[in-house]
């Protein structure tokens, strides 16, 4: 009983703001209370597109790490002019009871002073994220892209591997340990491995020998350090909900009070997948195709030689994925899809 009141006392660390600026000019379009929405468009022109970023481990940069590594300046310098990221805040002492409903109802918030119907970018777990949200306001999202996002997780990857072998007591711990929350620190321990440089140049897509490579590596340095605390309700959900019960993919997942069934959703969805992704393999990332309501006329894919960071930090994904993806959000559908095929 002491050792478990001292786990409850302790509490996850305290976390600062980033030290590390953003790539993209920015501002803050809304406060909320799992998010700062950021509007980083250049004009006011075309269908706004929202990047979901993971709410995970590391913080929103993901999306906006470096020149010629960011899906924010990649999805510009193809043209779309209305970019917004979700910045979620690292979880504090007050945030430990959100659930995943939490973090929808502050999506659909935001989206709502975006003005629907929205173009919604889900990277990793923002986005099933997404997904869930377009089941739950299918009239709200125009259309999906998916990038290296777990979905069906009766499909193998270290990371289901992972939620259904360890402990479900070891969970519940990481969550007493932080007090109610999940501390960021103990979860880079426990979900990932540590990077060597050569892992960093493989994510990056860039020889670190080369022109500014010794910039990149502090700064990959310094973000993979700087994770986020989550909140205890929202992780075990995620892992109990999602990862061991995979009830996404089984349409047992209830979102604001009403069974979500992925067959709603029928924009088009663009789905991107790393063919050297041991986090959420291809296999994984397209067979959401098949769960879908979307014509297959309408779903579009790209396999990238690429490792999981790489999909959204790459130097090379950057220079063909995500200029096809942008072409693809401007595009006439299914015209362009179907000159494709």
């Amino acid at each position: 009983m002491d050792s478990w009141l001292w786990w409850l006392d302790r509490g996850a660390s305290e976390q600062r703001e980033s030290e590390l600026a953003w790539t993209t000019a920015n501002t803050v379009a809304l406060e909320l209370p799992t998010m700062r929405l950021r509007d980083c468009s250049t004009r006011r022109s075309g269908p706004p597109v929202l990047i979901c970023a993971p709410y995970a481990l590391h913080r929103a940069l993901i999306a906006d790490f470096a020149p010629g590594h960011s899906v924010v300046q990649s999805l510009q310098g193809a043209g779309v002019d209305r970019v917004y990221l979700t910045d979620w805040r690292s979880a504090s002492p007050e945030m430990r009871y959100l659930s995943i409903d939490s973090y929808l109802g502050d999506l659909n918030v935001a989206i709502d002073e975006i003005g629907a119907p929205v173009d919604l970018v889900g990277l990793c777990q923002g986005g099933w994220l997404s997904l869930l949200y377009a089941a739950r306001f299918p009239a709200k999202v125009r259309r999906l892209v998916l990038a290296g996002a777990p979905v069906d997780l009766s499909i193998d990857s270290s990371l289901s591997r992972l939620a259904r072998n360890a402990p479900e007591v070891v969970y519940d711990q990481l969550v007493a340990r932080g007090g109610g929350n999940v501390s960021g620190e103990e979860m880079l321990q426990f979900w990932s491995r540590k990077l060597s440089p050569h892992d960093i140049e493989v994510a990056l897509q860039w020889s670190l020998s080369d022109t500014g490579g010794p910039e990149l590596l502090a700064r990959f340095d310094q973000w993979n350090a700087e994770t986020m605390n989550l909140p205890g309700t929202y992780y075990l959900q995620i892992v109990n909900w999602i990862f061991r019960e995979n009830r996404i993919a089984a349409g047992e997942f209830t979102a604001l009070g009403r069974k979500v069934d992925l067959k709603d959703v029928k924009a088009p969805i663009f789905l991107l997948a790393g063919l050297d992704d041991e986090v959420v393999p291809a296999v994984q990332a397209l067979a959401t195709a098949h769960l879908v309501g979307t014509p297959s006329a309408l779903i579009a894919a790209a396999s990238e030689p690429s490792d999981h960071l790489g999909l959204f930090m790459g130097a090379k994904t950057h220079a063909h994925a995500w200029p096809r993806i942008a072409e693809w959000l401007q595009a006439e559908l299914p015209g362009v899809l179907a000159r494709r095929a």
